[in-house]
């Protein structure tokens, strides 16, 4: 089975996490920050992996560490799970409209973490969130999962819009990539036989 467990404890943060990358798009959330569980459910339902995140944070400061931290725990736990990254299409992305906002995401799971981010909001906070902290996040689950990961925001005026196309389209293009391919399904998807490195 491709599942993920990690426990991630600091002074900041204590955060536990289990995935499924062959679920149905279960999902179990509790970060205490009430805009960060909603865009992880919608990651968890519009991917189908299933994903239970418990976290206790240092919110009496801000959300950052909590925000930062979850994306380290899930991103490890996807790694995880993919173990040898046999046989899964590697690549995937997606195109989520939402109203006014088009936003395209494209992942490589080359275990080559990379993030291009070309997303801009016009406000500073949305529910308790600092709009900055999104940023955070998908830098740290692309640093943990190994994967390069591009985000862009084509347009769009609603700051919610913008964010919650972001996670859905991260979401549609994680389905594609987890995907195991049938044809080459005992193979590392690489000329090389193995995913890392600098080429």
């Amino acid at each position: 089975m491709r599942t993920g467990i990690v426990e991630r404890k600091t002074n900041e943060t204590s955060i536990s996490v289990q995935l499924d990358l062959d679920g149905t798009g279960r999902y179990a959330v509790e970060t205490g920050i009430g805009f960060l569980d909603h865009m992880l459910e919608q990651l968890s339902r519009h991917s189908l992996v299933d994903l239970t995140v418990k976290a206790k944070g240092d919110l009496h400061i801000d959300a950052h560490h909590t925000t930062e931290d979850s994306g380290i725990a899930i991103g490890t736990a996807l790694a995880q799970a993919l173990g040898d990254r046999k046989g899964i299409n590697r690549y995937g992305h997606a195109y989520v409209p939402m109203d006014e906002t088009l936003t395209r995401v494209a992942i490589d799971l080359s275990n080559r973490p990379y993030l291009v981010w070309k997303v801009k909001f016009t406000q500073d906070r949305l529910g308790e969130m600092d709009t900055e902290l999104f940023k955070e996040w998908f830098q740290a689950f692309a640093q943990a999962a190994g994967a390069t990961l591009h985000v862009e925001c084509l347009y769009g005026d609603n700051n919610h819009h913008i964010v919650e196309s972001c996670f859905k389209a991260l979401a549609r293009a994680l389905r594609a990539a987890i995907e195991i391919d049938p044809r080459k399904a005992d193979a590392v998807p690489s000329t090389k036989g193995v995913l890392g490195g600098s080429l």
